[in-house]
């Protein structure tokens, strides 16, 4: 990785991830707080992923993609957390170079992968409610399955080729990435060699697999609320409504601390915000996913009791074989 145009500089092996290195004396209690954080999403995210595959009633295009998302995000949050965790408690902020492109490749891939999941969501929403006598004809299993796999596949493929491109670039000093994950821009601008194909390769990414699935989710949207209005009841209309809100929630803030980040432009002043912001959709959004859904979903609702009743007949029946044999 040495840049012969350099002379004698060689490449750094690893880098520093400052994180928030300005609140050392939190160090335990942002520790304790993204721990519980981290339990917290991978719970709910699970228990979602289970629920949409033991649960014959959620066995629709609606949940499969709600299992999809929440796997993602389980996912996503592991990418993150636990390197962030390891940090704090012991306050070791290296990471290997490799390390590095591999969270890069993985959060980027993971990135591209929820805006195409969300715009299938989008569009499934389109057909209930705008086309819904051609709904079960359109939105069969095989399609369903189709729209996800494509989205994981186009992710991965988007975010591993972002990676490629970035491993061929030359990093010489300094070493300190002012973020808490190898993120794009404050990787990107440590490289010493020339980065304007990287940029091209990242901005064609955003148009494709960020721009897209938003205008794409944004005029799904607009025609669900215009076709909700021209509902006559208030019952009706309340019904309709309630179906997508979930899902335009996450929509909302997903998206709209993307735009936040990656949009506006990076001064000095705007670079502790974008990291609070980046926590947003790193972080507090796959943790608060499956509170949404499950909290604004009666289905959901319903396959949760369910469960939790039936672990309770076993756990209590399994207490009293143990007592008898005892």
């Amino acid at each position: 990785m040495a840049d012969p145009e350099r002379g004698n500089q060689t490449s750094i092996m690893g880098f520093i991830l400052l994180g928030f290195g300005n609140f050392h004396k939190l160090q335990i209690l942002l520790f304790l707080l993204f721990l519980v954080i981290y339990v917290v999403t991978m719970a709910g995210n699970t228990a979602i992923v289970v629920l949409v595959v033991a649960d014959q009633h959620l066995h629709t295009p609606m949940y499969f993609f709600l299992g999809n998302l929440s796997c993602l995000e389980a996912c996503y949050t592991s990418a993150i957390l636990p390197r962030m965790l390891a940090s704090l408690l012991s306050g070791d902020k290296t990471i290997s170079f490799g390390g590095c492109l591999i969270q890069f490749d993985i959060v980027g891939s993971l990135l591209c992968t929820e805006c195409c999941l969300l715009s299938a969501m989008s569009y499934d929403r389109y057909l209930a409610i705008c086309k819904p006598l051609h709904y079960a004809a359109r939105m069969t299993s095989g399609f369903s399955l189709q729209l996800a796999v494509g989205s994981w596949l186009s992710g991965f493929a988007a975010g591993t080729t972002a990676a490629c491109w970035v491993s061929q670039l030359t990093f010489c000093g300094p070493n300190e990435i002012d973020h808490f994950f190898c993120d794009y821009t404050p990787f990107i601008k440590l490289s010493c060699t020339d980065t304007s194909r990287m940029v091209l390769v990242l901005f064609l990414n955003s148009c494709i697999f960020v721009t897209l699935p938003f205008l794409l989710t944004l005029t799904s949207y607009m025609c669900i609320i215009s076709a909700i209005l021209r509902i006559p009841s208030s019952t009706g209309r309340q019904k309709a409504f309630s179906t997508c809100s979930s899902h335009l929630i996450v929509v909302t803030v997903f998206y709209g601390t993307l735009i936040i980040v990656y949009m506006l432009p990076d001064t000095t002043a705007l670079r502790d915000l974008n990291k609070v912001f980046s926590i947003f959709y790193t972080v507090l959004t796959p943790m608060v996913n499956p509170l949404i859904y499950s909290l604004r979903n009666k289905e959901v609702k319903e396959a949760m009791r369910k469960a939790l009743s039936k672990t309770v007949t076993f756990a209590n029946n399994f207490v009293g074989i143990y007592c008898k044999l005892q």
